[in-house]
């Protein structure tokens, strides 16, 4: 922080708290997590795993742009209950986006998602020319 002298009193800078990423700190309702994600690679395809508890699948936009693969979030909520002397209104926003360069081997035609239980589940397949080979004997002529 960086602190500023006016009238023999030192003043931490505004503009620096203002920019200072804890300066949001004390709204509790604001979410700017970005999920885990596993990647794993098995012979046949490749498997993206969000930890995504609490969320819906209507949450989720996933999409696929040539070989960029985004999967995106944005939820806002709102509560609001009135009584005859005050209202109370609190809400929440929770959003996220990760992006992922896919590979030339994904078959961009074949990719699925599927959502249970708090994991959101990707799919991608490998193209036929980039599955593994079975081991055969080569004669020697």
């Amino acid at each position: 922080m960086s602190l500023v002298k006016r009238n023999n009193l030192v003043l931490p800078s505004l503009m620096n708290e203002i920019f200072n990423p804890d300066w949001f700190g004390g709204m509790e309702n604001v979410s700017r997590n970005v999920p885990a994600v596993n990647i794993v690679e098995r012979d046949e395809d490749f498997i993206l795993e969000f930890a995504v508890p609490g969320y819906k699948k209507e949450d989720f936009n996933i999409e696929l742009d040539n070989d960029i693969l985004t999967v995106s979030s944005e939820i806002s909520t709102e509560d609001k209950s009135a009584n005859d002397n005050f209202t109370r209104r609190e809400f929440s926003y929770s959003t996220f986006k990760r992006s992922f360069t896919l590979p030339e081997t994904i078959d961009s035609g074949r990719v699925n998602a599927k959502y249970e239980d708090g994991l959101l589940k990707l799919t991608l397949p490998k193209r036929e020319e980039a599955l593994p080979k079975p081991k055969r004997l080569i004669e020697i002529g």
